[in-house]
């Protein structure tokens, strides 16, 4: 809900040659609004076609500033809801491959979800090209904590990513969405910068428990979660000082990626973390604390942990246009690998 990233990568869709030139174009606050105010709804509902809008007019003016062979769109996610095998990405790539004349793949998520899959996450394909890019030969993790957690555990030991074993990729709970709407509700802030109003604040352990008490926790992976899962989390929250809810939705960020780890069959070496919550001292310190591997920053790695996902959009494009598996089994739960996306060519 942030903005907006573009970013080239060079690539087959098996390997990573190089990363080219990014950018980062911020929503407006009155553009925030406009997702907001669809953030939940379904095709058809009111306020979706002015956010649709709104992120095809933002995308192509941005677009059309780079010289690429492809597109990759994703589109804005308002709502997700596997269980019901449905995912809401709002942008049409038809529209976007019209005005900026270039073949764009889109639609990511719908085919994988419909063959029964989470639909999410769908970097871990790219997160194995990462690996074997910055040559770790160890079981390596990469989170992402975006709005919500997502974390990867790579072997870097097998030859594709859909093999059975190279993989295993799920949702570990909220991340940032949480702290952004506090932050920005009670205090007109849109995060919380180096995790400093967090320190202001004291962890309500109660509401802290019961939000490790989820069923959610002791769901198997692959597993994904939308951005207003955990509601009662967030009812809680609401009962709370502003610093003091703050504070409990950092360290639930910490505690999830904590309990994600715990049951899993392979431990990783490292984690890399990646995204927005990779600046927030707070919560890197206390991941640091209380994960009992290295915690390193991907851009530690050489990599760009505000663009991964951006990159990640492109690489699989690729793999969408040359028919190559974007998830499977083991990173979305869907019962065979698929390749999933729509292309859309200018004319």
């Amino acid at each position: 809900m942030d903005g907006l990233d573009l970013a080239l990568i060079r690539t087959d869709g098996e390997k990573i040659y190089n990363f080219g030139t990014s950018s980062f174009t911020p929503f407006s606050n009155a553009e925030r609004e406009v997702l907001k105010r669809a953030v939940g709804k379904w095709q058809g509902a009111r306020y979706v076609s002015e956010a649709a809008t709104l992120i095809e007019e933002v995308h192509v003016k941005e677009i059309n500033k780079y010289d690429a062979d492809v597109v990759g769109f994703h589109g804005q996610t308002l709502a997700h809801d596997p269980i019901n095998k449905r995912t809401h990405q709002v942008g049409s790539g038809e529209v976007i491959s019209k005005l900026v004349q270039t073949p764009t793949v889109w639609d990511f998520r719908t085919m994988d979800v419909k063959q029964g899959g989470q639909g999410a996450p769908l970097t871990p394909f790219f997160h194995f090209a990462c690996a074997r890019f910055i040559q770790v030969k160890e079981v390596t993790a990469f989170l992402n904590l975006g709005g919500v957690g997502n974390i990867t555990i790579v072997n870097p030991n097998f030859d594709k990513p859909e093999d059975n074993g190279a993989l295993l990729a799920f949702d570990t709970g909220p991340a940032n969405a949480p702290i952004d709407d506090i932050a920005y509700e009670r205090l007109k802030k849109n995060y919380d910068s180096d995790g400093e109003l967090a320190l202001k604040g004291k962890v309500d352990q109660e509401v802290l428990w019961k939000f490790l008490s989820d069923d959610y926790f002791n769901l198997r992976p692959p597993k994904s979660l939308d951005r207003n899962s955990f509601w009662k989390f967030r009812k809680a929250l609401s009962g709370l000082s502003t610093y003091d809810a703050i504070a409990t939705a950092t360290f639930a960020c910490v505690e999830s990626v904590k309990a994600s780890l715990v049951s899993l069959p392979v431990k990783p070496k490292k984690v890399l973390v990646t995204g927005g919550g990779r600046r927030n001292k707070t919560i890197m310190t206390a991941l640091s604390e209380k994960l009992d591997v290295e915690v390193s920053t991907v851009d530690e790695y050489g990599l760009d942990g505000d663009m991964l996902e951006a990159q990640a959009f492109g690489f699989l494009a690729v793999r969408v246009l040359r028919g190559l598996y974007t998830s499977s089994t083991n990173t979305t739960g869907v019962s065979l690998p698929l390749s999933g996306g729509k292309v859309s060519y200018p004319n």
